[in-house]
């Protein structure tokens, strides 16, 4: 039988212990001394007399079965070989073509060849669900461990089996391969693999022992996923992805249809109600187009008329200018001797007019110098003027050099006379006492007033501790109050804190709950030391906030604000219906219990939500007595993991992933209550507060003493500043007046220097005036020179003037007597004059109008052409077809009927609504025209899903129901019944694999779940499933690890029986009656497989001994791991054990190891026990 022996096992403090030891039930004491030495390393090897690969002392130990009569299918595992990986130095495993068994005790390093085989492939630590990284898996103190897998060859592709190596680095967590020696990469590796439908990373052929967790908590979907992976061609996986997403794309159209038809159908309906008000409005707007249409026509018409005035005009005008000229031809002569009259009249006008601008510029002459004469005048008398100011100035210059003199007189006498001393020191010295007074007063003042704030204050503190004090007396005689004084006791932080929050509470979004010892309370005083035992004290100390927002603002006032430090928040935004217990009440009697936690007590919701989200109230059972040893191993296969009796309180802790024997159990006592206790009121507290009453209350009164006494004596001082103040004020008048006459004193020689100055200043005046009086004398001389001058030439201007009077005069008498002449002639031509005058101004007003008429068609000309240049297509098609002989009247008329016609018709307030209904109506049709695109797009997707369909769901049933079919005989065998089916759904997506089992004749077949079925029963439901695909696999191996751990003994031997059968052989030519097949295989006592032929044992150079026994079996090649083995189990020729010893214990020489002898050992005594 082949075996592994590992003479070195891997420290303990690593973390690639194959098996965790959970219950003290699950390991032995021989196991746990062979992991550490004293300083916690990995002990030494034993054997060091060991054949090396290469120059590394790596220790080999090869195990060499006979050959097997099957053969191994194409890219099944031929070898694996291993150096420095995990637990081993160096190994070398050669697996059987069928089923092989690889077992032994917890810790040798069985899920190792499963870490090998994933990792040797190419696929990552992620699909082991050990460590993440590939360099934890080197062995410890070594930097390089090395992964050699041979594949079986496809005879097709391959010459010789293909060789995977491996090498993984400890320092840069890196792996490295090589194919046939050859170097290569991970991706390659892979690929290679998938030539041969390996698939490592599918829980259906690849279930490592951390992931049986992950494959039992697999949906229904994803099982589904990895079934057809394991057994189906990669074609079906494709087309079922192929119809999940037309089924995606056929759902989105028809959203798309199903929507645009409603919008479709909206739009038409809302069509058919505007139709009719969409026409009338129409109507309205060719009307109002009609209207627009024709007032711009007015300009044409104006201008048609206007032109035809003009016209008129101008022929008038043009008969009215022949007219005149005729009429000037004949009247010519007659008027020819008027002329001449009239242009003697011009000309003696003329002259004149000459005479008279003459006179004028002689009386402007002679005004100009009669101006100068009056300004010659003014100017004297201002001369004259400054004679008099002048002598004034001079007599007041006199009077003030008399009255200087006297000043300077006077000073000098007092400056000889004495004068008497002042001593401003004195006063100074005087007046710095005052103010030290003062200031005294007023320090004591200040020192006084700080004393009366602080007795003010003390006084107010003590007041409110007395009122504190009534209140915790009267709250000491009600339950309330004795709760909030047992919170205060036990965290004060916290009694601070509900104190405030009671107080601001409406500054909050919602409630906020304060500590469950004054919120709840517990119904039944029966249970309450079971109740506190359950809780913490912070959980009872817990405040409870409803929204986060004022969990956040209320940690900031608290903390930030209020510098309190012991508090326990919690923001509960889950309602307390969420929490349920794993069973019914009604069932807790048969554990010897009366109820949950959660039914004693009894408060707000938040905060009994939240004693369940910490404490799990609903999830603890109450119980009146001590639990019997019988209950006892009830509860530890229960539901329940938390239970209180009247002394002790129980807490059991599982390990799932190690089955339900993988139990510990805390047992503590159940402290007494102190919290929800029904206690009398203390009357020592009582007494306390009391004293301290009396005693705060007479503080107060000493203090009212103290304050009366320091009033007064700050009224007596501020008297005594007061005075004080009046004397130093008086001081200091008295010494301002002193320093002011020594001041004035002390200035008398300054001012007498200046009265002196003054005095000369003004004796300097004096000499200045006689000099400016001379000057004003010479001024006076010039002047009366200039006026004679003046004189002279304003009577010389005078003269001038009257001779030009007397040339107009003379003038003026010649153009009377031709002003005679011409209107004797005018008058006698009269006549003719009114005849030509009348003409020429009919001439005028034909031009006048004419033009007029010319600029009023220019103007409507150029309202044309701005009309003209702004028009729309419409209105430059009216233009074009213009009726070119209507008239103004006509066109007035047609618009006042078609505005008549408007009128008649009711104007809608929406102005939009033919832009919406024309908006709607394109809408439509972009809408019916989409629906066709889709409804072909529809069915387009609706053929493509058929034809993909009906290739890919037969193909699926028939799958299915073979799968179907050896899972209802595995389930059949062990006396249960079981089916597979298809799940079908609308949307592909959720098509699941549905199992149904069965494991009592009373009850139905149901779901395979973890609400209806025992761990054991679903552990052996999974290994059958698993066996279900052995016949369908498309893998050439698959590996389970540990998975029968969950098994009870029956179901154990049941199944491997029935994994014996499917991998290795027909189940009818087992037997395991007495532990003998049909082929004359032996077992021990263990259940070990023996080999019936020398050949089958081998010695290795190390000395390791191996042995196998081979067989004809049916499916792929099949891995099982498993720590232990029932006795007498089924063998068959087909299967291969592999048995792993290691560990420090092992002896030196490998020959030592010798299954084979052991098994004779066995066969011997049980042939005795037999005799006997």
């Amino acid at each position: 039988m082949p075996s592994a022996v590992t003479p070195s096992r891997r420290s303990r403090e690593t973390s690639f212990d194959d098996e965790e030891i959970v219950s003290s039930r699950a390991a032995t004491s021989a196991a746990k001394r062979a992991r550490l030495n004293i300083n916690g390393d990995a002990m030494a090897s034993s054997s060091q007399n060991l054949r090396l690969y290469g120059d590394d002392a790596l220790q080999e130990e090869t195990l060499h079965p006979r050959r097997s009569q099957n053969k191994h299918q194409p890219g099944s595992i031929v070898r694996v070989k291993l150096a420095n990986f995990v637990t081993y130095t160096a190994v070398e495993f050669l697996p059987g073509p069928s089923l092989n068994m690889v077992i032994g005790p917890n810790g040798t390093g069985k899920s190792t060849l499963v870490c090998a085989i994933c990792l040797g492939l190419g696929w990552g630590p992620q699909h082991l669900g050990r460590a993440k990284d590939v360099s934890e898996y080197v062995k410890h103190g070594e930097q390089e461990a090395i992964i050699e897998i041979e594949l079986a060859a496809d005879s097709k592709r391959h010459r010789r089996n293909p060789l995977i190596k491996c090498n993984i680095k400890r320092e840069n967590n890196k792996s490295t391969f090589s194919v046939d020696g050859k170097p290569s990469n991970k991706k390659a590796v892979i690929e290679l693999c998938k030539s041969f439908t390996i698939q490592i990373d599918n829980l259906c052929q690849f279930l490592p022992q951390d992931k049986v967790v992950e494959f039992a908590a697999m949906t229904p979907v994803e099982l589904l996923r990895s079934t057809q992976r394991a057994v189906a061609p990669q074609e079906m996986l494709d087309m079922h992805d192929e119809l999940k997403e037309h089924r995606q794309k056929q759902k989105g159209i028809q959203a798309k249809v199903e929507g645009d038809q409603d919008a479709l159908l909206n739009l038409e309906n809302r069509q058919r109600m505007q139709a009719d008000d969409v026409r009338r409005m129409r109507e309205r707007e060719v009307i109002k187009e009609r209207v627009r249409l024709l007032e711009a026509s007015r300009p044409f018409v104006e201008y048609r008329e206007a032109k035809a005035r003009h016209v008129e005009a101008a022929d008038r005008r043009d008969a009215a200018r022949k007219e005149l000229k005729d009429l000037e031809e004949n009247v010519e002569p007659s008027l020819r001797a008027v002329n001449a009259k009239q242009a003697y009249h011009q000309q003696v006008q003329l002259a004149s007019r000459e005479r008279k601008k003459a006179v004028q510029d002689a009386e402007t002459n002679a005004d100009k110098i009669d101006r100068k004469l009056k300004t010659l005048h003014e100017r004297k008398g201002e001369l004259e003027g400054d004679v008099e100011a002048e002598k004034t100035a001079g007599k007041e210059n006199r009077k003030e050099i008399a009255r200087l003199e006297q000043n300077v007189s006077r000073l000098k006498k007092q400056i000889e006379e004495p004068h008497p001393d002042v001593d401003i020191s004195d006063f100074n010295e005087r007046i710095r006492e005052k103010g030290r007074e003062i200031d005294e007063a007023r320090g004591q003042i200040v020192e006084l007033k700080r004393k009366l704030e602080d007795l003010n204050y003390q006084g107010q503190q003590k007041d409110r501790r007395v009122l504190q004090a009534q209140r915790d007396l009267e709250n000491l005689a009600s339950q309330a109050g004795q709760q909030e004084s047992k919170l205060k006791a036990a965290s004060f932080d916290t009694f601070r804190a509900w104190e405030w929050i009671k107080k601001n509470g409406g500054e909050f979004e919602k409630h906020v709950f304060g500590p469950p010892i004054v919120e709840c309370s517990v119904t039944d005083l029966n249970y309450v030391d079971q109740i506190e035992t359950l809780l913490q004290k912070t959980q009872m100390l817990t405040i409870t906030c409803q929204t986060k927002n004022d969990f956040k603002k209320l940690s900031s006032i608290l903390h930030d604000r209020l510098r309190l430090a012991e508090i326990n928040l919690q923001h509960m935004d889950g309602a307390l219906n969420d929490f349920r217990p794993p069973i019914e009440r009604h069932e807790l009697a048969r554990y010897g219990l009366t109820g949950w936690a959660l039914d004693y007590m009894t408060g707000p919701e938040p905060v009994m939500a939240m004693l369940c989200a910490n404490a799990r109230l609903e999830r603890a059972g109450m119980g009146n007595r001590d639990t019997t040893p019988e209950e006892f191993e009830l509860l530890q296969n229960s539901p329940i993991d938390n239970w209180v009796t009247k002394k002790s309180s129980y807490r059991i802790s599982r390990r799932r992933e190690y089955g339900p024997g993988a139990t510990s159990t805390n047992v503590r006592d159940v402290r007494k209550a102190q919290v929800w206790t029904n206690q009398p009121v203390d009357i020592r507290a009582k007494h306390d507060l009391q004293e301290n009453i009396n005693g705060w209350r007479d503080e107060v009164v000493s203090m009212k003493e103290q304050s009366d006494g320091a009033k007064r004596a700050i009224q007596n001082l501020q008297s005594t500043a007061r005075d004080s103040e009046e004397q130093a004020n008086a001081l200091k008048v008295e010494k301002a007046r002193r320093q002011k006459i020594m001041m004035d004193i002390r200035g008398l020689p300054s001012k007498l220097q200046q009265e002196e100055k003054k005095l000369a200043n003004v004796k300097q005046s004096i000499a200045e005036v006689r000099q400016r009086l001379q000057a004003i004398a010479d001024k006076q001389d010039q002047l009366h020179r200039e006026r004679a001058e003046t004189a002279l030439t304003y009577v010389a201007a005078v003269e001038t003037l009257q001779q030009r009077h007397a040339e107009l005069y003379e003038a003026e008498i010649m153009l009377i007597e031709a002003n005679s002449d011409v209107a004797f002639l005018i008058e006698k031509n009269a006549n003719i004059k009114e005849l030509l005058s009348s003409k020429r101004q009919e001439v005028e007003q034909r031009a006048s109008e004419t033009k007029t008429l010319l600029v009023a068609a220019r103007r409507i000309i150029d309202q044309i052409k701005v009309i003209q240049n702004n028009a729309d297509e419409a209105l430059q098609h009216h233009f074009q077809n213009l009726d070119k002989d209507q008239t103004k009247e006509q066109l007035e008329d047609e618009i006042s009927s078609e505005k008549a016609r408007l009128e008649l018709m009711h104007e809608s307030n929406d102005r939009g609504v033919i832009k919406e209904f024309e908006a709607r109506e394109k809408r439509i049709s972009q809408l019916r025209e989409r629906l066709e695109e889709m409804r072909d797009a529809l069915g387009e997707a609706e053929e493509r899903l058929s034809g993909i369909r009906d290739r890919w769901e037969p193909e699926l049933d028939r799958l299915v129901g073979l799968i179907s079919k050896s899972f209802g005989e595995n389930m059949k065998e062990i006396g249960c019944a079981g089916e597979v089916g298809v799940a079908k759904e609308e949307d592909f997506e959720n098509w699941a694999i549905r199992i149904l089992v069965k494991f009592r004749e009373s009850e139905p077949l149901t779901p395979l779940d973890s609400h209806r079925q025992s761990g054991g029963e679903r552990a052996v439901s999974t290994i059958f499933y698993l066996m279900s695909l052995q016949s369908l696999t498309r893998s050439p191996f698959r590996v389970v690890d540990e998975i029968n751990q969950g098994m009870d003994p029956r179901n154990e031997r049941l199944v491997h029986r029935r994994m014996v059968g499917i991998a290795c052989g027909s189940p009818s030519t087992l037997d395991d009656a007495d532990g003998v097949n049909g082929a004359g295989q032996s077992f021990d006592s263990a259940g070990t497989l023996l080999g019936d032929g020398e050949d089958g044992q081998h010695t290795q150079p190390n000395g390791t001994k191996a042995s196998a026994m081979n067989g004809h079996g049916g499916g792929s090649q099949y891995f099982l791991i498993t720590p232990k083995l029932l006795p007498n189990l089924t063998y068959a020729r087909g299967m291969r054990v592999l048995c792993i010893a290691s560990g420090e214990r092992m002896p030196e020489e490998a020959g030592k190891v010798d299954f084979r002898r052991a098994v004779e050992m066995a066969r011997g005594l049980r042939r005795e026990l037999a005799v006997r």
